[in-house]
């Protein structure tokens, strides 16, 4: 007997033709799957802003096909650099297929002079050097760089709120990373027997990023460095301040270009229409950084007399 014939002894409610209540909702506009894949993209940051692409409005859309997702996005202009934007593409893609519904991410970068080259070598899973065999260095390299900048940076931010609590400098400079734990909207650090409790988002912005360098990864590891990644003197926490606020001006600056050149593209009022910066107004002034590896870190040294 065909498969296509009825069993006479079945229930009429069994047959899925006969109930289309019980099929599954269509997923390419489940709402839950989207956000979803939103989640995961909100993760993504602009390396030259330390800011979520979602945050930042680049996502242009988010198509889903069973297991197969598609992302389209657009960077402020059509020239950012092709390294930045390689690393904003396959995390991206890295990020969505964690999600272990997704099958495969596929991931368009649009209205950019190297859109064809990184939409295709990203999907096709190629390296960067594959796809840019001229380039002078690689996105590792680039991609540790921002890493560390970022670690500097932030450092500046978690000292002061130390220090803002009355926490003395030379205390400061000994503490390890088991010293500090944040909880909640507080971070609580321990100093033999006084627990001092400061605002935990500079502290665990700068948690994050002094991990995710590398720097420190056990208990017992000093928390807060040099730029070069020694321990500091008492003596001269003053001076690495100013140096972590180099790094600061440095990112801020370049936040400060890439919306100018956002809001040009979309307008004043920007692509959602808010007139909002994602810029942070600290007021430290503009970068002179143009993609160099050795210019953003250079961007960060003073000598031992400044």
């Amino acid at each position: 007997m065909s498969g296509s014939s009825a069993d006479p002894t079945s229930d009429p409610g069994d047959d899925p033709a006969g109930d289309r209540t019980s099929e599954p909702a269509d997923p390419a506009g489940d709402p839950k799957r989207i956000s979803a894949v939103r989640d995961r993209l909100d993760r993504v940051e602009d390396p030259e802003l330390a800011r979520s692409i979602v945050e930042l409005d680049y996502i242009d859309a988010i198509e889903i096909d069973g297991g197969r997702v598609e992302v389209r996005f657009t960077l402020p202009t059509a020239w950012c650099s092709p390294a930045f934007a390689w690393m904003m593409a396959t995390d991206a893609r890295d990020e969505i297929e964690r999600l272990d519904w997704v099958d495969k991410a596929r991931i368009e970068l649009c209205d950019h002079m190297h859109g064809d080259e990184i939409t295709t070598g990203v999907n096709a899973r190629d390296t960067f050097g594959e796809t840019f065999p001229d380039a002078d260095g690689g996105v590792a390299e680039v991609r540790a760089a921002i890493a560390d900048k970022a670690r500097v940076s932030t450092q500046r931010e978690a000292v002061n709120a130390l220090l803002d609590a009355g926490i003395d400098p030379g205390q400061v400079v000994a503490l390890d990373r088991s010293d500090v734990e944040v909880t909640g909207d507080e971070a609580h650090v321990d100093l033999g027997g006084l627990s001092v409790v400061v605002d935990a988002e500079p502290v665990a912005d700068y948690l994050d990023r002094v991990e995710t360098s590398g720097h420190v990864t056990g208990p017992d590891d000093t928390l807060f460095l040099t730029p070069e990644g020694d321990p500091i003197p008492a003596e001269r926490l003053d001076v690495v301040q100013k140096r972590s606020r180099l790094a600061s001006v440095n990112m801020g600056g370049q936040g400060a270009v890439c919306d100018a050149l956002h809001r040009a593209r979309h307008g004043p009022d920007g692509p959602d229409g808010s007139g909002a910066s994602y810029v942070d107004q600290s007021g430290d002034g503009p970068s002179a950084y143009d993609g160099d590896v050795e210019e953003f870190t250079s961007t960060w040294t003073l000598s031992s007399d400044d």
